[in-house]
């Protein structure tokens, strides 16, 4: 069964220019960080820092819209910033891109290299379908701290992904929470890929194809599915 996405009229009419889109994946074969893995991450660096020519990765028109968008609901985007913004930061570094598992690996390259924020869910953990919303501020937010798990709530009116245990990841895409994050057990998977004005329709499925070929090629056999963005 296809997993439900829905995006609430309320982030449409305050992010008007924002569209997704998501790649659903079934028997994916999940594993540490390995060669191939990591050759997509170096890549994707080589590709940023091509595309930057020595600017800011704040600096591109698509991160600045980012940024416009997470100060139209209330958050800071210097201190909180999109995922997109915040790999970039990460990969022009001296230490540059972590290495978590593959499947993570293969999205991050993804968003590094096309400047797009990516997430990745665990199919099997998500309760009910998707939602991106503002909250209310009395959904839960499961999280770690200090090692210890912790139940933290979004603020009144921030942009969030949820589904029907809670939120799962805060501040659209800024700190994704650790109930449906992909591991190295994860077999089915949806990937999100999030773009705003003036990133096109056209750009977003030229970065989706491949990470459906990245997963291809990490998971032979696997069953993925592109949905068009909505």
């Amino acid at each position: 069964m296809t997993l439900t996405l829905t995006v609430s009229d309320e982030v449409r009419t305050l992010v008007p220019g924002f569209t997704h889109l998501a790649i659903e994946a079934h028997g994916l074969v999940n594993g540490p960080s390995n060669a191939a893995s990591s050759a997509l991450l170096d890549d994707a660096a080589h590709r940023l820092a091509e595309r930057l020519g020595g600017r800011a990765p704040h600096e591109d028109p698509h991160m600045a819209a980012w940024r416009a968008a997470y100060t139209a609901f209330g958050a800071k985007p210097s201190r909180t910033r999109n995922s997109a913004e915040a790999l970039a930061k990460r990969a022009l570094a001296d230490g540059g891109l972590p290495r978590i598992n593959a499947l993570v690996d293969a999205y991050n390259a993804i968003s590094v290299a096309h400047l797009v924020p990516v997430g990745g869910e665990d199919l099997d953990r998500i309760e009910g379908g998707m939602r991106l919303v503002r909250a209310t501020g009395d959904e839960p937010f499961t999280t770690v701290a200090a090692g210890v798990a912790t139940v933290e709530h979004p603020d009144a009116g921030e942009i969030v992904w949820c589904d029907d245990a809670g939120v799962t990841c805060r501040r659209w895409n800024w700190r994704q929470g650790p109930r449906t994050r992909l591991t190295e057990e994860s077999v089915n998977a949806i990937f999100l890929l999030e773009s705003l004005a003036p990133m096109t329709t056209g750009e977003l499925q030229v970065a989706g194809v491949e990470l459906a070929e990245s997963l291809e090629k990490l998971s032979p056999g696997a069953r993925i599915t592109v949905r068009t963005p909505e």
